[in-house]
């Protein structure tokens, strides 16, 4: 049977035959819209396909990205194929950031040294380039900017079932109303604007084009505006129903096709903004497309509104859905609201062929690097809900920089490949202390096998064995022999999942040593698949790796510091071995063991420090 392609039917009591009723999925789904009647900028909604994304205020665009970013969550369009590189002319490379670390009687050096000229370089290099910001602009005599007193009688509600946002706010006492959508095939957004402050030109759409981000911080940095100079702005055609638009920053390029479904009028508002407004009437229908390469072709409105409606509404009948409404345990509706709200942004933000960063396509995180420990969070769930094709598009990316993963263990003297942590599309490492976690390391395993089980073919083991045998034999090549234990012990160094230990000592930490033993097992099984034996170095190692560590009945974090349970400045990030039974099957685990631990961690974690 085909595991991940089940449905999993919660269902109410059945009709009076006994006969089990099929989930009423848009019903599902419909009471969970979301829908706000104020502004809220803690809570912007966003229209995307995955690999590009709109985030708007209660405006239906984005016509308040000061206070959205002041006091929530920034205002954004994000493609996850806009990225931008600094000049380098210094000709820094990664070995530049090296720190040697001894261990185990050989010397390797590690790119960790964030803190050197050198370091930030690559450390913020390449780094996402946003594109442009899309509001409502006051226009004509008169005009000031819009605050948020201009706003009023707020009614925004996010239908989820079609990928739409309609908008209907009060702007300067006079009704405005926008829908937008982006269709699942090209990086378009749609919009459908309705406002008499359109007809009397007191209003206009201001597409504004920023430098990028401020470099000065790592977390949701604001868009840069400071340099008109640094970059250019330049219009390729234009017509009264379309504009097309090249953008161009040091030698990385986007262009932006806008079309009118009716004649509009354009005005050149500054070197990288313009202004748009209907020729007449109080409609104004637009498409904004976007493309790195080329020129985007124009797009028409309704067939980009119908094709985000037929796409929401394949998604939602695919793979497993949930129905909690005959609950009578109270927490069910928060339940069932969470699953669905996790089901269309995952859809929205995650699934592309680039990995997705940690704030996905909201705004910009680790300079919109992604981590590739976090990759097994944000995909396997597709898998495992019946959408295995969001989790294989991910995959891909693996398939397409293990090249770069081979170089990368051949220079730390291992074999097969060494995944990167931090890093961009071409897989290039980051400095700081990433290239020491190791946990990312048995995840394109662990995708893989969920793809196999989703779709149990030789076609599935032909498309990922080599990744899969790879990723293996640099795991077994990154475990040691302990001639005295009479074992294999996975480092030092090493940055463990509960980033809070001394990373030139660190050994045998309880989740890192069971994904160990559950990643090289099921290599051999993909082997066993496909007709052969059992590789004897990786079933050696296997079968000879070190217990998992514990202290006075409970697992530790890991046994060159088993101070968990003893030090109370241990007990905050990340309680990370409960995942050898959680994200894990249990490899090496003791029940009752893990048992007393999670009663431990719920007693006695330190929550607020750092979690």
């Amino acid at each position: 049977m085909k595991h991940a392609y089940f449905t999993l039917t919660l269902l109410l009591a059945a009709a009076s035959t006994g006969a089990p009723a099929p989930i009423d999925r848009p019903a599902v789904v419909a009471r969970h819209n979301p829908h706000l009647t104020a502004i809220d900028p803690m809570a912007p909604l966003s229209v995307g396909n995955g690999r590009f994304a709109f985030t708007a205020d209660v405006t239906g665009l984005q016509t308040f990205p000061g206070l959205y970013h002041a006091k929530g969550t920034p205002l954004e369009t994000q493609a996850r194929w806009s990225w931008h590189e600094d000049a380098n002319p210094n000709g820094y490379k990664l070995s530049d950031a090296n720190l040697d670390y001894t261990a185990h009687g050989r010397t390797v050096g590690y790119p960790t040294n964030a803190k050197t000229p050198a370091g930030q370089w690559l450390r913020e290099n390449p780094h996402l380039q946003p594109l442009p910001q899309i509001g409502f602009v006051m226009a004509g005599k008169g005009a000031r900017p819009l605050t948020a007193a201009d706003v009023g009688a707020v009614d925004q509600r996010l239908d989820m079932w079609q990928g739409r946002l309609d908008s209907r706010v009060r702007l300067l006492g006079q009704p405005v109303h926008v829908s937008s959508a982006v269709s699942p095939d090209s990086d378009t957004l749609a919009l459908r604007i309705r406002s008499p402050l359109l007809a009397s030109g007191k209003l206009a759409v201001r597409i504004a084009l920023p430098l990028g981000y401020t470099m000065a911080g790592h977390h949701a940095p604001p868009l840069d505006w400071s340099r008109p100079d640094a970059h250019r702005t330049t219009v390729l055609a234009q017509t009264r129903r379309k504009l097309v638009v090249e953008h161009l920053r040091d030698g990385s390029p986007y262009a932006m096709t806008l079309a009118a479904g009716a004649p509009m009028t354009i005005t050149r508002a500054g070197p990288h903004a313009f202004e748009i407004a209907p020729a007449s009437g109080q409609s104004l229908d637009l498409t904004v497309a976007f493309v790195l390469d080329g020129t985007a072709p124009a797009q028409d409105g309704a067939r980009t509104f119908a094709a985000s409606a037929a796409h929401w509404g394949s998604y939602w009948r695919s793979g497993a859905a949930v129905d909690f409404s005959g609950s009578s345990d109270p927490r069910a509706h928060e339940l069932e609201r969470r699953v669905v709200l996790s089901q269309y942004l995952a859809a929205l933000q995650l699934g592309d062929t680039t990995p997705a960063s940690e704030s996905g396509l909201t705004t910009s995180s680790w300079y919109g690097k992604h981590h590739t420990e976090m990759v097994w969070w944000h995909t396997a769930h597709f898998a495992l809900w019946g959408r295995p094709v969001y989790t294989a598009r991910t995959l891909g990316w693996y398939g397409r920089t293990l090249p770069a993963a081979r170089l990368v263990a051949a220079g730390r003297g291992l074999a097969g490949a060494r995944w990167m942590k931090m890093t961009g599309p071409g897989g290039r490492e980051s400095p700081g202390g990433n290239p020491l976690i190791i946990w990312n390391q048995p995840h394109p395993i662990h995708l893989a096998e969920l793809l196999y089980r989703a779709d149990p073919s030789p076609v599935t083991l032909a498309k990922y064995k080599e990744l899969v045998f790879e990723t293996a034999q640099g795991m077994a090549s990154m475990l040691n022999w302990d001639a005295p234990g009479k074992r294999y012990v996975l480092g030092p160094p090493m940055w463990i999942a509960q980033e809070i230990y001394d990373q030139s000592t660190s050994m045998n930490p309880t989740y890192e040593l069971s994904y160990w033993a559950r990643g090289l097992e099921i290599a051999q099984q993909w082997r066993e698949r496909l007709g052969l034996p059992r590789d004897p170095v990786w079933e050696q190692r296997r079968t000879n790796l070190s217990a998992l560590p514990q202290k006075d009945g409970k697992y530790v974090a890991l046994e060159s510091h088993p101070d968990t349970w003893d030090n109370a400045a241990s007990r905050h990030d990340h309680p990370s071995f409960l995942m050898a039974l959680g994200q894990l099957p249990g490899d090496g685990v003791d029940r009752a063991t893990m048992r007393r631990t999670l009663d431990a961690v719920l007693a006695k974690w330190d929550w607020a420090t750092k979690i």
